[in-house]
């Protein structure tokens, strides 16, 4: 009896299986794979497909400058939050001599085609995202091209597959009003970031479930929703200070907020903290140094940048990383803008 021989594993494909496979030339299946933007949408969609069920896997590049480089990209830039980030990544990178690129895609929070192509066509070491998210076509497109990367967001919601450092927003809400309402506030509004963005919706469900266990209901009319600089706090802060029933407390969805909702209840001639509590979130450190000294929730922004900078690098190197998630500890800082509320005159 013949004894039968071990089937051979399947040769793996190459450019030339992939282009035989679709029906196109090896040239454009090597524009596919180079991020270039030259390929039409449909040619583009079957060859990602075809790379796809082959499991098709970018060889190692050459070393270049770009290599030694990690592409920080920002949804948008604008204040000292985003300064927490850059520092808390060039503490990682500056003793691993890797630079670091600024990117910001102009408040979007998913990058263009086109722009993604165009940075992979200098592939860097490695991408880290703050805030922004990519499809999973392009996930696919930065591993063929073996560029790894890393998320940081606040959202605690990121795929599971994707390696992402947050923090626990829902925990950040609800310290923070069960704080107010220790004090003896029970007309507590909340500004929070867009409703569009899940970590400002997780602070909001904290703030609920504070008032769920204190077994007090939530008034909608002093919810908020707006964009997390300090124009949204200013304008939301006078409309809600200015209602004939006011809140005597607000938390702010960021420090910045926070100081936009001050100016306005120092417009408004109210004494904060005898008049008026107010409570921001991230624990900036100008939020030490404004007068009164701004209560406020720790988001560790810098350890959060640093954790997800080292996860990036260990990628590139080719570790394997112990968990694709990390939640960072949010912690409430007491200062001098919350008080106990004043007795009515």
């Amino acid at each position: 009896m013949t004894p039968s021989r071990p089937a051979r594993a399947p040769a793996p494909a190459t450019i030339a299986t992939i282009a035989e496979e679709v029906g196109v030339s090896v040239a454009t299946v090597s524009k596919v794979l180079n991020g270039r933007s030259d390929v039409a949408a449909e040619t583009r969609a079957r060859v990602e497909a075809s790379l796809d069920r082959h499991r098709y896997r970018r060889r190692s590049r050459r070393e270049s400058a770009h290599s030694r480089q990690v592409h920080l990209v920002f949804h948008e830039f604008a204040n000292e939050w985003a300064m927490e980030i850059i520092r808390g990544v060039e503490s990682v990178t500056a003793p691993a001599n890797v630079g670091v690129l600024l990117s910001q895609l102009g408040g979007r929070h998913r990058p263009s085609q086109q722009w993604l192509d165009e940075v992979l066509a200098h592939p860097p070491l490695g991408m880290l995202f703050v805030l922004c998210h990519l499809s999973e076509a392009q996930h696919q497109q930065l591993r063929r091209q073996a560029v790894p990367f890393v998320v940081v967001d606040t959202d605690s919601a990121t795929s599971a597959s994707v390696p992402t450092v947050g923090s626990n927003n829902w925990n950040g809400g609800l310290l923070a009003t069960r704080h107010l309402l220790e004090l003896g506030h029970r007309r507590i509004g909340i500004i929070s970031g867009p409703e569009d963005v899940l970590c400002s919706r997780a602070r909001a469900a904290g703030f609920r479930s504070a008032h769920d266990e204190a077994g007090l209901p939530v008034d909608p009319e002093l919810v908020r929703f707006g964009s997390f600089y300090v124009d949204a706090g200013y304008e939301h802060g006078l409309e809600l200070l200015s209602r004939p029933d006011r809140p005597t407390a607000i938390f702010a969805g960021s420090d910045m907020q926070a100081m936009g909702v001050l100016r306005a209840g120092w417009q408004l001639g109210l004494d904060v903290p005898r008049d008026l509590s107010v409570i921001g979130y991230d624990n900036l450190p100008v939020a030490a140094w404004i007068g009164p000294a701004l209560t406020t929730v720790n988001q560790p922004l810098g350890d959060m940048a640093g954790t997800a900078t080292q996860m990036l690098l260990d990628l590139a190197r080719g570790a394997d990383l112990p968990t694709s998630r990390v939640d960072l500890v949010t912690e409430l800082v007491v200062r001098e803008t919350t008080a106990p509320p004043a007795a009515p005159r």
